[in-house]
């Protein structure tokens, strides 16, 4: 990804959390958040001037990652989308959407179906 996509992701997800920070919300050790990351648990993008990994501070709620975001980061994969993509798409704003906001919004919402059907639908 080129510098103007990773300022215009930085841009639009706003708020991040980095390893460390994402450790001390979830109440986890380092090696436990890298090990989620590693398993699509929670999807990360390098940010920063210092190119670290972070993940949208949305896609944690309650002091845990937001419940439905596991399976809609896997069909995200499933129709092609790195973890940047995926991303992007879900902290993208869409006004087409029951609710005001992003994909995102709906699944912290407890509205995952709309969201999974949108996001197969990207697959074809």
């Amino acid at each position: 990804m080129d510098d103007a996509t990773h300022t215009e992701l930085e841009a639009l997800v706003g708020d991040w959390l980095t390893v460390p920070d994402l450790a001390e919300e979830l109440g986890m050790s380092l090696r436990q958040v890298r090990q989620m990351i590693a398993d699509r648990e929670i999807v990360a993008a390098r940010v920063g001037e210092r190119n670290v990994v972070a993940v949208p501070a949305s896609f944690v709620q309650d002091g845990a990652v937001v419940t439905p975001l596991m399976g809609t980061v896997t069909v995200l994969s499933d129709a092609g989308f790195s973890d940047e993509e995926a991303i992007r798409w879900l902290c993208t704003p869409d006004e087409t959407l029951p609710i005001d906001g992003a994909p995102i919004d709906m699944l912290r919402a407890g509205r995952k179906t709309e969201v999974r059907k949108r996001a197969m639908e990207e697959a074809f």
